[in-house]
């Protein structure tokens, strides 16, 4: 019993010395501008939700001073695509994103916005075997 006692002991002295990361005190905020432009001080986690996210962080206060700030990367598609379309599109070109085999008409949210892909009609792009977004040919 007495092995025991000493063992564990032992151990405690040898967890004492151990230091655990901490997070940042609890009195700590950060300061960002949201993308919709409305300002936000807080916890930086969930900052700017319902704002469409942050646009820019600001000096922080407290003990989160000492740490970089960067905005929270958003795993998203419409993160990944392009704002505006690509050049060249126009009246009877569709939009084929090239890694799907699926073409877009003039109007849609994806036309000339796809990560990989090339204009051509739509005549072109049937006859490559791409085939229409959500199955609505554009012609009529």
């Amino acid at each position: 019993m007495k092995m025991k006692s000493l063992i564990f002991a032992a151990l405690l002295a040898a967890l004492g010395t151990v230091s655990f990361a901490q997070g940042p005190a609890a009195g700590a905020t950060a300061t960002a501008t949201c993308k919709d432009g409305t300002s936000y001080t807080g916890v930086k986690k969930g900052a700017c939700k319902g704002h469409k996210g942050v646009k820019s962080w600001e000096a922080a206060t407290g003990a989160a001073a000492a740490q970089p700030m960067a905005a929270p990367k958003k795993a998203s598609k419409a993160a990944a695509m392009p704002a505006a379309a690509a050049a060249g599109g126009g009246a009877g070109k569709v939009w084929v994103n090239t890694a799907s085999k699926t073409y877009h008409c003039e109007g849609d949210k994806y036309y000339g916005k796809t990560k990989a892909g090339q204009y051509m009609t739509e005549a072109e792009a049937k006859a490559a075997g791409d085939h229409p977004s959500h199955g609505k040919a554009c012609s009529k």
